[in-house]
């Protein structure tokens, strides 16, 4: 989608009034400016139906025009322009059913958040004795949304117990816009997104992976982490996890694993979602029993099949956070791992987020041996930890060797001699695969 201009939007806002109807500014881009934040995306809310809106413009595209949604391009951008309307029965828990066509007043009334209500008027004056806006216009105001932004506060429209039941995915964005603002959800919102949590079920994983997406990568993250435990979504976004958690109380503190991943610093999904269940587990594992099984085959692969389900997450958040876990296990094992299995480990595309996830499980490996790895790799980076191999496959049929099982040990083993310095030469490589080959 080509970026959103406030100059295009406005150029799209004044046609709209000339042409004799009314037209804000809407939502997000609202809520934005008061908070003295530069908005992304410029929506438009007018009285003028969508067909009404497509004559008007020469370059119109209809992405929801059941619902009164009209894209208009203009110059560098496309503005989204939506009808007032109110909302009849969403059946699916997430699109209303059908639309009607109403009032600036109405439509504010039928929006998620009071943060999310407000309209402005770029064309007028502001309203007389109000404070001093950094920005033209006359804020329009049918839900108090100025009030609760002062306050900080994120509160539904209306019945909270309505908004969570018309369009689940308000649960999720609750938290969003909770965490992004550091804004207090307020009581009665807040329980009305814990009994309606169960429902999240009901939406797409895709749209929920996407929500997502906006929600754990960011350095709110861990505010947001927060909120998705204490509301009870966590368990319905984790609900296909491996049955391992304890149904006793937790013996240990929630997030303590996941707020020691790259704190204040934005991170891949992939990587947030390893964190945040490794966490979950650890709260209630039970003292003295080996949390690092959770790294190794096929335990990890049950855990990441599990979120994939429940989320639809893309090949490179799968991929991602299925290494950065199973890459620690060979460094964690009971005996020091040796230097071939560091180097390997260094040279692992995924190496980077795994020492990151490695970092974060401080709390679950002894200290000594954290600091003895985190050291060991720390060395080993500044060297040739990845030299290209002494010997190939094609060198082993070229000595007389055939394909198989033993010819794919031979090339590792030999790789590993290498690494550690054992052997210097493609001489010495190929003299140790025969001896190899002859055993």
């Amino acid at each position: 989608m080509p970026p959103c201009l406030q100059s295009d939007a406005l150029a799209v806002l004044r046609g709209l009034r000339e042409a004799g109807h009314l037209a804000y500014f809407a939502g997000g881009c609202v809520r934005d400016l008061l908070l003295g934040r530069q908005p992304k995306d410029w929506d438009i809310a007018t009285d003028a139906r969508p067909q009404r809106v497509r004559e008007l413009f020469a370059h119109t595209q209809a992405v929801g025009q059941a619902f009164g949604v009209i894209l208009v391009r203009i110059g560098e951008s496309s503005v989204e322009v939506a009808t007032f309307r109110s909302d009849a029965h969403y059946s699916d828990g997430r699109r209303p059913d059908a639309v009607e066509f109403t009032t600036p007043q109405h439509d504010a009334q039928r929006r998620d958040f009071t943060i999310n209500g407000l309209f402005l008027d770029p064309l007028a004056d502001p309203e007389p004795g109000t404070t001093a806006q950094s920005f033209p216009g006359r804020i329009i105001d049918f839900v108090n949304g100025q009030a609760d932004l002062q306050a900080r506060v994120l509160r539904a429209i209306g019945q909270p117990d309505h908004r969570f039941e018309e369009d689940h995915l308000r649960l999720l964005r609750a938290v969003r816009f909770a965490a992004r603002f550091d804004f207090q959800i307020e009581e009665q919102t807040a329980q009305a997104i814990r009994r309606h949590a169960p429902q999240l079920a009901r939406i797409s994983p895709d749209r929920v992976g996407e929500e997502l997406r906006l929600i754990l990568p960011p350095p709110t993250r861990l505010r947001a982490y927060r909120d998705l435990r204490e509301t009870g979504l966590a368990e319905v976004l984790f609900r296909f996890l491996p049955p391992l958690l304890s149904t006793e109380p937790p013996v240990r503190a929630a997030g303590v694993i996941f707020a020691a991943l790259r704190p204040g610093q934005i991170i891949p999904l992939g990587l947030s979602l390893a964190a945040a269940v490794l966490d979950r587990f650890w709260t209630t594992w039970t003292p003295g029993e080996d949390f690092r099984i959770l790294l190794r085959k096929p335990l990890s692969h049950k855990i990441v099949r599990a979120l994939r389900q429940s989320l639809r997450l893309s090949n490179d958040d799968t991929e991602l956070m299925s290494h950065a876990m199973e890459n620690l296990a060979p460094l964690l094992t009971d005996a020091q791992p040796p230097v071939a299995t560091l180097k390997r480990f260094l040279a692992h595309p995924f190496a980077a987020a795994s020492r990151d996830l490695l970092s974060a499980l401080a709390p679950t490996v002894e200290a000594q041996r954290l600091a003895w790895l985190q050291g060991r790799l720390s060395e080993l980076s500044a060297t040739d930890f990845a030299p290209a191999p002494f010997l190939t496959g094609q060198d082993l049929i070229s000595a007389g060797l055939s394909p198989g099982p033993l010819f794919k040990r031979i090339l590792w083993d030999i790789y590993d001699a290498q690494l550690e310095g054992r052997i210097h030469t493609p001489a010495d490589a190929l003299a140790l695969a025969l001896q190899m080959a002859a055993k």
